[in-house]
């Protein structure tokens, strides 16, 4: 099988190599349209050619806020075979948080220095403002424009360490910061995640509804793929989220062989799965129900594998956590294909005072590790204390990587750049611990609850108040706050459940079962007003900041259609339609 030296080139050769494989996008309705990578091939010539039209060269950036999975794969692909870099963005989630939206784009397209915005026609009248407020960009181009677009663009040189795009971070930091991937990177993590992890290459089926503007659907699904010869199916995000149904339906007619999704998505189809959609799914096919992107709650995979095992005839090993970061491309880490997943159980009191894993004694609070496995050949992590010495196995300590799928810097920040490497090593920002070789994600650095001198992961206070009665699974965030004495533990939730007294009383209780400590305060939300990140991330710090700021649900729920500020909108739309119009007559 071949080893591409860069997308660009996968791109034009895919068809040479794998004829029968290519792109399926479903819409809303849920018919399909197929492109052979052939087809992928002579669409995003032609779109390379429109790009080059417009002015774009070698090395320039561009925006791309596109809804439509088809226009944004073959626009994306199209920008990398003439070496433009895309800086993917997601679209507006809420009209209520219109104002913070803008400013975040504003923000990522004036540090990436873009200099056109592509977007989806529907987003033109909330988006055109931004020309006005972004020094660098010159226009706002309706993605449309570029289908059906023909001729053949004048290929530049791109090499392995060319930037293919830059990925931001989706955090609630004020600025953002663009992760440079590098075409050397999307190949070495490709091959790493297709031909290293699931043994697929050249053969299977990709399904995936996750977002195309977030790396695990962007460089998984998109990437990994053509550059190693699978199938992609893609289900519009939307679709899943009203029926998640539709992604097991997929899976079946298809008959795929991976999918990937964060933990929630695991357990939301395993409430949602009814008895007659089990008779009929048929999931022998699958060997990978890959899982990332957010702690792995062991509970999670039990509940689902004892479903979909029993009634759909899945394998009992095809449950695949794993473990990766924009940084390090996408993957880090896989569980081995041909082993069952497995978890670590330690004493939580040792855990949480020194870090050090140790076996539970009889009748004493227990934490439960999920290993992702080990990192892939070629890469190599190591836990370190807060110096960057590495620790034995078996200690917790702040995951360090390096290897060739880890990003060169940040784009133009240098600071950054430094900040996050020592003596080669990536520092992730993640705690975790290595044993027997495998990974075991155990939290976020920063996202650290300190208790009378014990160490708290906020994921064990969250899955606890999770498991009660009327709170929303997923949708719970833990922090601490100043105290009178010491720091006091704060748990936010969202449920639908009118006797909040009760719920607050019970998630009390089950977190001082789980970790021996009792909430100070916990704060009862509406659904869809807890801070996430586009990815769909929850964000403690944001969280935090609008509970010290009494600012929470300050923003609105998260629904795109849920009512929201009219003037608001209003504001947008009329600074839209004046930078257009005024942007049309300059001649611009």
């Amino acid at each position: 099988m071949p080893r591409f030296a860069t997308v660009s080139e996968a791109v034009a050769r895919a068809a040479e190599h794998y004829p029968h494989q290519g792109y399926v996008f479903q819409d809303m309705k849920g018919d399909e349209t197929w492109y052979p990578y052939a087809e992928v091939e002579r669409l995003t010539a032609g779109r390379a050619a429109a790009l080059q039209a417009q002015g774009l060269r070698k090395g320039d950036r561009i925006g791309l806020v596109v809804i439509e999975p088809e226009d944004f794969v073959l626009t994306f692909l199209a920008a990398l075979r003439v070496g433009v870099v895309p800086v993917p963005l997601y679209p507006p989630m809420s009209f209520a948080a219109l104002d913070a939206y803008a400013e975040r784009t504003a923000r990522v397209l004036e540090l990436s220095g873009a200099r056109a915005l592509f977007a989806s026609s529907k987003l033109q009248n909330v988006l055109w403002a931004l020309v006005d407020q972004v020094p660098t960009l010159e226009r706002l181009v309706p993605v449309e424009e570029l289908a059906g677009a023909t001729g053949t663009p004048d290929y530049p040189e791109i090499a392995p360490d060319d930037t293919a795009f830059l990925q931001y971070t989706s955090g609630s930091t004020a600025d953002p910061k663009g992760v440079v991937v590098t075409h050397a990177n999307l190949i070495a993590n490709s091959h790493a995640i297709i031909v290293d992890g699931l043994k697929m290459e050249g053969r299977g089926c990709a399904v995936a509804w996750l977002p195309l503007y977030h790396d695990m659907g962007l460089i998984g699904f998109v990437i990994a793929t053509i550059t190693n010869g699978l199938k992609s199916v893609f289900l519009p995000t939307m679709r899943f989220i009203k029926k998640p149904t539709v992604w097991m339906d997929a899976i079946h007619t298809h008959r795929a062989t991976v999918t990937f999704a964060p933990n929630f998505a695991y357990a939301l189809i395993t409430k949602k799965a009814r008895p007659e959609d089990l008779s009929r799914w048929d999931l022998s096919c699958m060997e990978a129900f890959g899982c990332g992107a957010e702690p792995i709650q062991a509970e999670t995979v039990r509940a689902f594998n004892d479903v979909f095992t029993t009634h759909c005839g899945l394998s009992p090993n095809a449950f695949l956590p794993a473990y990766g970061m924009a940084e390090a491309t996408l993957a880090i880490s896989f569980k081995p294909m041909s082993q069952p997943w497995r978890s670590h159980r330690v004493d939580a009191v040792r855990f949480q005072t020194d870090g050090t894993v140790a076996g539970p004694l009889d009748g004493e609070p227990v934490f439960e590790h999920v290993s992702c496995g080990p990192t892939f050949p070629g890469h190599e992590m190591v836990a370190v204390d807060d110096d960057g010495r590495p620790l034995p196995e078996g200690r917790e300590g702040q995951l360090a990587l390096r290897g060739p799928s880890v990003t060169p810097g940040y784009f133009n920040n240098p600071e950054a750049t430094a900040a996050a490497f020592r003596d080669g090593w990536l520092l992730t920002g993640d705690l975790g611990y290595v044993l027997d070789g495998e990974i075991y994600v155990t939290g976020r650095l920063k996202d650290l609850i300190i208790l009378n001198g014990r160490n708290v992961h906020p994921q064990a206070i969250e899955w606890a108040a999770s498991e009660v009665a009327g709170v929303r699974k997923g949708n719970v965030v833990a922090f601490s706050r100043p105290g009178a004495e010491s720091e006091e533990l704060v748990v936010v939730l969202e449920t639908r459940d009118d006797d909040t007294e009760r719920v607050i009383a019970e998630v009390k209780k089950a977190v001082r079962q789980e970790v021996g400590a009792v909430p100070s305060d916990v704060v009862c939300l509406p659904p869809g007003t807890l801070p996430k990140t586009s990815s769909g991330k929850l964000q403690r710090r944001k969280t935090r900041q609008q509970y010290l700021l009494e600012q929470l649900a300050s923003e609105g729920a998260r629904t795109m259609g849920s009512a929201g500020s009219t003037m608001t909108i209003a504001r947008h739309v009329a600074r839209s339609v004046w930078t257009r119009t005024r942007t049309t007559l300059l001649g611009r």
